[in-house]
């Protein structure tokens, strides 16, 4: 019966490979989300739940479904699997989709949080910009990997399986205060 149940999940992903990154994406988020919370020092009674269901939602419906769709554009735009090719769609995302995202990523999750649109506006103002500093010096060259060497159907997949420490960073920035990165940034200029 396992059996079975194993080879029309197998059929299924292999035909649905968007459901695939779909779930990756909806383990990877949470797991995240919890591996950031262990780290801060909470106790594993006290985990903020809600912030978890939140990470997942994001995460398998929201960054799954634009990551495939970006990855599909990004190989039709430059079909060859070469080192050229990747280079050039890894520093193609970092200039379209990583900002976008990045923003997405702050605004829907403040809204989840029930904050204003005035509030969430002004935490993308605050924490885009020294996340995407971070992201500069890392995505460009695991995407060039990923494109270059990573097979089409299988390149969500190893972005969500990269991207559960990126996500654990972006926990750890999502739960900064607003006002104390402000702070630090103004000492910086």
């Amino acid at each position: 019966m396992i059996n079975i149940w194993l080879k029309s999940a197998r059929v299924f992903f292999n035909r649905y490979p968007v459901a695939r990154g779909m779930l990756t994406y909806s383990l990877m988020w949470p797991t995240g989300c919890l591996v950031q919370q262990t780290i801060a020092g909470t106790d594993w009674r006290n985990y903020d739940w809600n912030k978890c269901f939140r990470f997942f939602i994001y995460g398998g419906f929201i960054v799954a479904p634009s990551l495939y769709c970006w990855i599909r554009l990004a190989s039709l735009m430059w079909p060859a699997q070469s080192l050229r090719s990747a280079i050039a769609k890894a520093l193609t995302e970092q200039v379209s989709y990583t900002p976008l995202a990045m923003t997405c990523f702050y605004f829907g999750m403040s809204l989840m949080e029930s904050k204003t649109i005035e509030e969430s506006f002004l935490e993308v103002k605050t924490k885009v910009p020294p996340t995407y500093k971070v992201a500069l010096c890392i995505w460009p060259l695991l995407q060039t990997f990923n494109f270059s060497v990573v097979p089409e159907k299988n390149r969500v997949p190893f972005v969500s399986m990269c991207s559960l420490l990126w996500t654990i960073f972006l926990a750890y920035m999502k739960q900064l205060e607003l006002e104390k990165l402000q702070n630090k940034e103004s000492i910086y200029q």
